[in-house]
């Protein structure tokens, strides 16, 4: 706009550098005007102009309710793709019907109205990975919740992902140790293996989950807790005990509480999925615990029935297999062109009356590697953890024991199934001969041996110490309510005075040579110690000085 006055600019400050100052007479005609100047200005200031279009494709909110949106207009979306809605709220497109798009809400849906605008944004859902998330607690989206502040990392990775094929995969043939002597004895768990946790409530699941990662602590091996429809004072107190045992440090939680949406429920399984994947990737060690698929299965049939999917056996979805199976199958151990790292995954399934045979319990099992099954008899009589011998396996099996460990614990399946058969007849029979006595006598001391106290794993050399001494029969004469304080003191026993023969164990964890009767022969002069203290109230080991 020109100035009227005399010695007024006619294209402002920014021109007045490059073409001199317009100068007018009284008359007002022009005087003066560098042309070439101010066309180099302009030139300058279009070459920086960006001229790029972005179209964006929006729809409108047709319909809202429970965590759902049905949007028309998205004619070009994608499934999975992230829809951002007017009042800043993001969901997920998962159905694609012909007029309708229905989409899951990652957030409340009380601010989001008919008629509201909805525009696609070309993305899929990413959460943030990296070291910074150890030792964080944060939802199903990345977001802390630990008041500890923001995640700082640049680094993210997609909820969803593809699991790595079988060429990219080695065998499972290193151990993943839990600290439970039932477990490393009986079903060992292998580093990339799938092994399910299951059994009816308070039966102990969490408890095992918690102990093998607590065991995790030298190991290197860097740990995810999913929490699925969990209370939140629950969710508090587990994070409480990591923390106390110095576990909180290498494990992230994700958190996804019974009081979120069905879809941040939904969401939370893939997201510590991705956030592990990071790190196996990388070539480390990885463990991730799910707890629980059973909650997240109800999660996802809530959506499904709310997005109108059409129900079949017990209402759930007819995709709900491939909704475990797409999870499952991302655990795994890569061959070293890939990195050579593991995720070890520890599914938790929660069963009603020990019904094993139910759907979700079926599913998964045939998708795991195999499974611990926890029964409620047990734990109601003191056995913890109330492991089933007989319903749980693992199909890695040896493979992922060292070689003392499958040596020792090779006859204590066949000594348990043996003595809980004896033990149901003997309840009709006071007239047993003396083996079957022997037999039972037996049994009972590797029941009460196999017993652990919660949060107390235990390393692999006391493990084998223990494990030794009851399966080679030098516990049988020791009363069944002084086992527990026998396995104290022999463990104390070869630490103060054998050492070199658990150094000699631990730099090969094989039995070489005479190995193996130089223990015995110290397990059997420490149980006689332990006797005579009993008898005589006397310190045990003092002969030992």
């Amino acid at each position: 706009m020109m100035s009227g006055g005399a010695g007024g600019a006619i294209f402002g400050p920014e021109l007045e550098a490059a073409g001199e100052r317009l100068e007018f007479d009284d008359v007002g005609e022009r005087q003066k005007f560098d042309a070439a100047g101010v066309g180099l200005r302009i030139k300058e200031k279009l070459r920086g102009l960006d001229v790029s279009t972005h179209i964006e494709e929006a729809g409108r909110v047709h319909q809202t309710g429970d965590g759902i949106a049905r949007v028309t207009g998205l004619q070009n979306a994608v499934s999975g793709e992230l829809l951002e809605f007017e009042n800043g709220i993001t969901g997920i497109a998962m159905n694609l019907e012909k007029d309708y798009i229905g989409a899951v809400l990652l957030g409340k849906d009380s601010g989001i109205h008919e008629g509201d605008f909805v525009v696609r944004t070309g993305r899929v859902a990413h959460v943030p990975v990296g070291d910074a998330l150890l030792g964080r607690v944060v939802d199903a989206l990345g977001h802390p919740l630990d008041q500890k502040g923001p995640v700082h990392t640049t680094l993210s990775q997609r909820i969803e992902r593809i699991a790595h094929g079988v060429l990219a995969r080695k065998p499972v043939n290193t151990p993943l140790l839990t600290g439970i002597k039932a477990i490393d004895a009986i079903v060992p768990i292998g580093r990339g293996q799938r092994q399910l946790i299951i059994g009816d409530r308070q039966t102990g699941k969490t408890a095992l989950a918690v102990d093998t990662i607590i065991n995790q602590r030298d190991s290197g091996v860097n740990c995810v807790y999913v929490a699925i429809g969990q209370k939140n004072s629950t969710i508090s107190g587990l994070v409480s005990t990591l923390g106390e045992y110095g576990a909180l440090r290498y494990t992230t939680v994700v958190v996804a509480g019974a009081s979120d949406a069905a879809p941040l429920q939904y969401l939370a399984p893939y997201s510590g999925c991705a956030i592990a994947e990071y790190w196996m990737e990388r070539g480390l060690d990885t463990l991730i615990v799910y707890d629980d698929l059973s909650k997240h299965a109800v999660a996802y049939r809530s959506l499904s029935l709310l997005m109108q999917r059409p129900p079949g056996r017990e209402a759930y979805p007819g995709d709900i297999f491939y909704l475990h199976s797409r999870l499952l199958e991302r655990a795994g151990r890569l061959s070293d062109d890939f990195g050579g790292g593991s995720l070890t995954a520890l599914p938790i399934v929660e069963t009603l009356g020990s019904d094993m045979s139910a759907y979700i319990p079926t599913n998964v099992i045939s998708i795991t590697d195999g499974q611990i099954y926890l029964e409620t008899e047990a734990f109601n009589a003191g056995i913890r953890p109330a492991i089933n011998p007989g319903l749980s396996v693992s199909r890695v099996g040896g493979a992922a024991q060292t070689s003392a460990m499958k040596s020792i614990a090779a006859p204590i399946r066949t000594d348990l199934a043996q003595y809980r058969e004896l033990a149901a007849f003997s309840q009709f029979s006071s007239d047993l001969d003396a083996d079957t006595r022997d037999r039972l006598r037996h049994g009972e001391r590797i029941v009460e041996a196999l017993k652990q106290p919660r949060y107390k794993p235990m390393s692999l050399d006391d493990e084998i110490l223990v494990l030794l001494a009851v399966t080679r029969r030098l516990m049988d004469g020791i009363d069944i309510d002084e086992i527990a304080d026998f396995e104290r003191g022999l463990i104390t026993w070869f630490e103060l005075w054998n050492r070199p023969l658990l150094d000699e164990l631990h730099s090969g964890y094989a039995f070489g040579g005479d190995l193996e009767q130089r223990m015995l022969a110290q397990i059997k002069r420490f149980r006689d110690e332990f006797e005579a203290g009993r008898a005589g109230g006397g310190a045990i080991g003092d002969d030992a000085q």
